[in-house]
């Protein structure tokens, strides 16, 4: 068992995480191995689901070359253990008797009935966390349904939101469902960590990502509970009244920046870009005579939006996104670039963080780019990315043979059963 220290400046340290989930929760587990946890990935023999989702390292498909994988395993090491086996249910509950936290991804039921749910495993452990991430938690009518990404942004409300007025609901680029719901999950593993803190008692957090999706969608349950409003699609719009939206999203020279035409508490920043305009000989004389600043913040209506629509696009796609960002903090314009994949990479305030980290990787003999952790800490140790993900395996021999006390003749017998 991990040594339990004091000082909250190792962050969750101490703290040994047994991760069961796929590319259902995986995130859940990442977020704690950020946060200094000594995470565990449990993954069946021959390697979890999740590895073979792309894109693939040099476009090499092959499960230890998944960039999901990569992305959402890195800092925790890593097991095999085969559930469905008597050797490999009594070797969870061996690493159970031990363990902090432990997060799973199955469907509602499944661990039960192999002898392994919360009630089983809190027996062994009373003070276990287990956190379950499933679409829709554990109860309810839809609590045995299967969701795809598609299917659980449609039933959380997402999708109705994505995409453009006058066309069907599109999709997010990158599945979010998921991983809406498992960040949910470290939040929830948190709190119950604090229960536990106090009183000694582990807790069952059963996380619904359609909850977590449903919860992430601001106001607009709300606009329609209590004005009657619904909250319609609206492209690179925002809606500003019932009747009326305003262009939030706008394209330059070499991308796209997102600045917002508003009166109210902000109409110093729409007065300011008119002024830069005039500055360029690309001023609006009818923009200007707007009163801006009793339109109110957020507010619009369908002639202001017409009118500023052309002398709005000239001049923003006069300058590049650099441009206007830079004019934009100078003038005090509420201005921001929308950044590429590329420019996050490249992007000052994460270089200046520390945010992406260079990991080798021996078995590639390469070092790869990698997203790092989402805290910083200031005490020792540091919390952050330290580890690449793991291969299939690999830390079996660790902690089965120097953690768990087997012998290499047991683990042997283990492997060639299938167990691990």
């Amino acid at each position: 068992m991990v040594e339990e220290k004091s000082g909250v400046e190792l962050l969750l340290s101490p703290y040994r995480v047994l991760d069961l989930t796929d590319e259902r929760g995986l995130l859940c587990g990442r977020m704690l191995a950020d946060l200094g946890a000594d995470v565990v990935q449990v993954e069946p023999p021959g390697g979890s689901t999740a590895r073979n989702l792309g894109p693939f390292y040099e476009d090499d498909v092959h499960p230890e070359k998944s960039l999901f994988w990569w992305a959402y395993a890195a800092n925790k090491r890593g097991i095999t253990l085969n559930l469905h086996t008597a050797g490999g249910r009594e070797l969870l509950h061996r690493l159970v008797k031990d363990a902090h936290f432990l997060i799973e991804s199955f469907p509602p039921g499944y661990l039960a009935d192999l002898g392994l749910g919360y009630p089983d495993l809190e027996a062994i452990n009373p003070g276990l966390v287990m956190v379950s991430i499933t679409p829709f938690g554990k109860d309810g009518p839809y609590a045995g349904y299967q969701a795809p990404d598609i299917v659980g942004l449609a039933t959380s409300g997402l999708l109705y939101l994505t995409g453009d007025s006058d066309r069907p609901p599109v999709k997010v680029g990158f599945p979010q469902f998921y991983l809406h719901g498992a960040a949910a999950g470290a939040g929830g593993a948190m709190l119950a960590h604090t229960h536990r803190a106090l009183t000694g008692q582990g807790q069952h957090v059963d996380v619904s990502c359609q909850q977590a999706v449903a919860k992430a969608l601001a106001n607009a349950p709300q606009n329609w509970d209590i004005d009657g409003v619904v909250i319609k699609r609206m492209g690179a719009f925002r809606q500003a009244s019932k009747d009326a939206t305003v262009r939030i999203t706008w394209r330059c020279k070499d991308g796209h920046v997102n600045f917002m035409l508003q009166g109210g508490s902000t109409a110093r920043s729409t007065r300011s870009m008119l002024a830069w305009m005039d500055e360029e000989g690309m001023g609006d004389e009818d923009l200007k005579r707007v009163n801006w600043e009793e339109l109110g913040f957020g507010q619009g209506s369908a002639e202001v939006a017409e009118m500023a629509a052309i002398p709005m696009d000239r001049f923003l796609m006069s300058h590049t996104k650099a441009e206007l960002t830079q004019g934009g903090f100078e003038r005090r314009i509420l201005l921001s670039p929308v950044a590429t994949h590329r420019d996050l990479l490249d992007h000052p305030q994460l270089k200046a963080r520390d945010f992406f980290k260079e990991l080798e990787h021996p078995e590639l003999e390469a070092s790869v780019t990698h997203p790092g952790a989402f805290v910083k800490n200031e005490g020792e140790p540091r919390v952050g990315l330290r580890r690449r993900p793991p291969l299939i395996g690999e830390h079996n021999r660790e902690i089965y043979r120097d953690e768990l006390g087997l012998t290499l003749d047991e683990l042997t017998g283990l492997r060639e059963g299938g167990v691990i």
